[in-house]
C-alpha cells in the first residue's frame, strides 16, 4: 500500500508545473494516551511560537523515509483524493494504536511487582509473623504524635492481663453454682478416657484421646482376664496390671473415643471366644522394665528404742574412758609427741624454745 501511495504522488507532482515550494517545516506530531471512558474530547494545548521553532525540517526529496508528515504531505499534493485520504488515515491510527500499546506493555511491567519466592530466601525476612501487634509498616516515620510500637504491644499485654483479672473477680465464683459432688465411678464404667486442652490454642496433639482400665474390672472370667492380657500385649503393664490405648488418627476427639470404645470391645468379644484361650501362648511382659527403686532401710530408721540404745552406748564408752585415765592405761597423744621430740638428738641449728602457753617448742 506504501509504494502505491509514493507512485501516485510522483506522478501527480510530474503533472504540476508550478515551481516546487520551498522546503517547510513539518511539525511532529504529539501522541496523547488515549483515555478509557470520558464524556468530553480531550484537551489539545495550542501551537506556540517556540514550538514552530523546535519542529525539525523535513526534507521531501527522501522517497525512501515515510514518516509520520507524509500522509499530511500526501494530502497537500493531491486535494480531494478520497482514496488516499482513507489509505493515510488508517496508517496513521495504525501508527498510534502500535505506539500506544508500546507504552501500555512498558508500563504495566514497570509497574509489576516480582513475586518473591519466601521458600528460597535464607532468613525469611519477607515472611509475616502471625504473632506481631503491628504491621510493621512504616514504623521507622515517628511523627511525636503517639506511642511506638513496642509500647502499643506491652499496653496490649496489660489488657490481657486485666481481662483475666476481671474474669477471675467476677465470673470464676459464678462457676461454684455449677459444682457437684464427686461420685466414684461404678462397676459398670471400667473405662478411664483421658484429654488434652491446651485453652483455645490450636495444637497437633489436641485431638489425643487415651483410655485406661483394668482386666480385673471387666466381666469376665480368670482364664478370659489372662487372654485379654495376652490380647494387649505391649500395652498392658503388668506392674499395675492396668492398660493403656491412646488414638489420634482423627481430627475431633469424640472420633477417636468412639474408636477407641469399639476397640475396647472388640478386644472383650475376642477374649471371651472359646474357641481359642491361648493357653499355650506365656504372658509376655518382656516390654516392660521394672526399676527398682532404693528404699532407706527400715532398720536404719530412728526410733525410741534405738536412741536409747546409742546413749547407753556413748555413756558406757565414756565411763571406760574415765577408768583407763585414773588407772593411767589411756595414751595421750600429745604426750607421745613430745617424748618423741625430746629423746631424738638435736642437730646443731636446733633449739628448745618455750611456747606462748609455757611449753618448750624445737626451734630450727
Amino acid at each position: 500500500m506504501a509504494s502505491g501511495v509514493r507512485s501516485t504522488r510522483l506522478c501527480l507532482r510530474a503533472f504540476r508545473h508550478a515551481a516546487a515550494p520551498a522546503p517547510r517545516r513539518a511539525r511532529a506530531p504529539i501522541y496523547v494516551a488515549r483515555r478509557a471512558f470520558s464524556s468530553t474530547p480531550t484537551p489539545r494545548r495550542p501551537a506556540t511560537k517556540k514550538d514552530e521553532a523546535d519542529e525539525p525540517e523535513v526534507d521531501e526529496g527522501g522517497a525512501d523515509d515515510i514518516g509520520a508528515a507524509e500522509p499530511k504531505e500526501s494530502l497537500d499534493t493531491a486535494p480531494g483524493d478520497p482514496e488516499i485520504d482513507s489509505v493515510d488515515l488508517a496508517r496513521t491510527v495504525r501508527f498510534q494504536e502500535q505506539a500506544m500499546a508500546s507504552l501500555t506493555a512498558t508500563m504495566s511491567e514497570m509497574a509489576h511487582v516480582p513475586k518473591i519466592n519466601r521458600a528460597r530466601s535464607f532468613w525469611h525476612e519477607d515472611e509475616e509473623d502471625s504473632d506481631l501487634i503491628t504491621d510493621e509498616r512504616d514504623e521507622d516515620v515517628f511523627e511525636e504524635d503517639d506511642i511506638m510500637s513496642m509500647a502499643h504491644g506491652k499496653l496490649e499485654e496489660f489488657r490481657e492481663y486485666r481481662e483475666y483479672a476481671r474474669i477471675a473477680a467476677w465470673e470464676m465464683p459464678l462457676l461454684s453454682k455449677l459444682a457437684r459432688p464427686f461420685e466414684p465411678p461404678t462397676a459398670q464404667e471400667p473405662l478411664r478416657f483421658r484429654y488434652t486442652s491446651y485453652m483455645g490454642e490450636f495444637h497437633p496433639a489436641e485431638n489425643k484421646v487415651v483410655v485406661e482400665f483394668s482386666p480385673r474390672d471387666m466381666p469376665l472370667t480368670e482364664a478370659q482376664q489372662t487372654k485379654l492380657r495376652k490380647l494387649l500385649g505391649p500395652r498392658y503393664n503388668p506392674e499395675t496390671d492396668v492398660a493403656k490405648i491412646s488414638c489420634e488418627q482423627f481430627e475431633h476427639q469424640a472420633q477417636n473415643k468412639r474408636y477407641l470404645g469399639d476397640l475396647v470391645e472388640k478386644l472383650v468379644e475376642q477374649a471371651k471366644d472359646p474357641s481359642d484361650m491361648f493357653e499355650d501362648v506365656p504372658l509376655d511382659t518382656r516390654h516392660h522394665k521394672i526399676k527398682v527403686k532404693p528404699k532407706f532401710p527400715r532398720e536404719w530408721r530412728m526410733t525410741e528404742e534405738r536412741r536409747r540404745f546409742l546413749d547407753d552406748t556413748r555413756h558406757k564408752s565414756q565411763l571406760l574412758d574415765l577408768t583407763k585415765e585414773e588407772a593411767g592405761g589411756l595414751i595421750s597423744g600429745k604426750e607421745k609427741i613430745e617424748q618423741f621430740f625430746s629423746a631424738r638428738p638435736r642437730k646443731d641449728n636446733e633449739r628448745v624454745g618455750t611456747g606462748e602457753n609455757g611449753s618448750e617448742e624445737l626451734v630450727v
